[in-house]
Formats: C-alpha cells, structure tokens, sequence
C-alpha cells in the first residue's frame, strides 16, 4: 500500500493497519458528505459503506466533489463509489442508493460499523439517524448546516448538547431531546449566522429531489461545506485512532 507511504510516515504502520480495518458509513453524499468521503478514501480507510438516494444535478456543481457536467444525472452513490476505488483499489465500498426513513434506517446500518457520518440536509432522516446510532451505541460525526455561511475560521466541532447559534443544530437537539437524548452526538457546526438574504428562483432545478418533504435551497459558497466535510472526516479518523479505552 504504498500509495499511503506519507499517511504510515506520520502514523506508523499500527494506525495505517487500524484504518484498513475500520468500517464507516457515510450518510449523505453531497458537498459535506462528499469531501468527508475523499478524505476517509485518501486516508486509507479500508471499508466505507455509501449511502444516498439522490443524483446529481446543474446546481450541485458548485460545492458537490461528485458533481461535474460529464456527471450530471448519475447517481451520487455510484459516481462515489467509482472515485473511491480509483484512490483505493482495495477498498471495501458498499454503495446503497436508498432513502433513509423509519423503515430503512435500521437496515442500513447493518451490519455494524466502526463510525457513522450523518451529512443529510432532511430534517427528518437527521433525526431519524441519530436516534438510530444512539440507540446502537454507535459513534456518530453529524454536519450542522453549513449553507448561508462564508468564515470558514467560524467551523467548530463540539457535543450537539453545547452547539448554539446554529439553527438547525438547533432544531435538531430539540427533537432529540424529546426522544431522551441530550449527550454523545459529536457534530460540526458555524457559530457564522446565517446569511441568505436573496431570493430563491423558484426555477432552479435543484430545491428538492427524491422522497422526503420539500426544502428551499440556501445559498452556498463552494469551500463551506469542504471544510465541513473535512471538518467531519478529522473527527471520525481521531475516533478510529484512539487508544482502546
């Protein structure tokens, strides 16, 4: 594996063997999701498992990795899978191009995994994610929004318990609370408020997609959602690192 020689040479051989074991599920592919994938591929992960219902479309080119115009329309789980194996040959990549609702979230998370990412925009299969890993006592990384926003040096990672300014975090720690949960959800979030002052061409293509329920487009800035992403990939490869209790 000598296409991780630099990884081993700041890591050591033991923590490069540790990531070609560990299995992580990213959930939601877009433009946190996607760079979130691209730095667990490049950093060796041996076992990744891909999950989104949506392809991809003219307003994703923007911030999205998978989103080019030779790839528009195509299925963002295949188009990750591809590139993931073009970084890794030997990677174990499980593509599952499935909508996650109270019916399918369960399966998806079979069989186990090391880690989970939640990069999803619904609020609703947020929710229904994050309930689902802690119920399984599975460590979870969750992407708060990240639209609307232009510091990047406003990008923090904390308990979702301790998150403010965020709306969605916002939103989502409410709901969580109703459900009993108040700790152990490790997020990325902006303490940046919100800024989407223009209006929405109700034209554009990409407002919604798929299943769920329908959602106005926030304004986007290409570099946001990559660091996020990144963001959430340093949090899931400092879990996968750490020293056994």
């Amino acid at each position: 594996m000598r296409w991780f020689a630099r990884t081993e040479q700041l890591l050591g051989a033991e923590a490069l063997a540790r990531l070609a074991g560990a299995r992580v599920a990213v959930f939601g592919l877009g433009g946190v999701g996607s760079f979130a994938v691209e730095a667990l591929a490049r950093a060796g992960v041996g076992r990744l498992r891909l999950v989104d219902y949506d392809c991809t479309n003219a307003t994703n080119v923007n911030r999205q990795l998978f989103a080019l115009h030779s790839s528009l329309g195509q299925p963002k789980v295949a188009l990750a899978a591809a590139r993931v194996l073009d970084i890794n040959p030997a990677c174990q990549v499980e593509p599952r191009q499935v909508f996650i609702n109270g019916e399918t979230v369960g399966a998806l998370l079979e069989p186990g995994v090391d880690v989970v990412v939640d990069a999803i925009d619904s609020l609703s299969s947020k929710v229904l994610l994050l309930e689902a890993c802690v119920a399984r006592g599975l460590r979870v990384v969750s992407s708060m929004g990240a639209g609307g926003r232009l510091d990047g040096a406003q990008v923090h990672c904390g308990d979702l318990d301790e998150t403010r300014i965020c709306p969605l975090a916002r939103v989502v720690r409410q709901r969580l609370h109703r459900l009993g949960i108040r700790t152990g959800i490790r997020c990325v979030y902006s303490l940046e408020p919100a800024r989407n002052t223009l209006p929405y061409d109700p034209g554009d293509a990409g407002g919604h997609q798929g299943e769920g329920r329908p959602r106005t487009p926030i304004g986007t800035i290409s570099y946001l959602p990559a660091l996020f992403g990144l963001r959430v990939a340093q949090e899931v490869l400092a879990m996968l690192l750490a020293e056994p209790g």
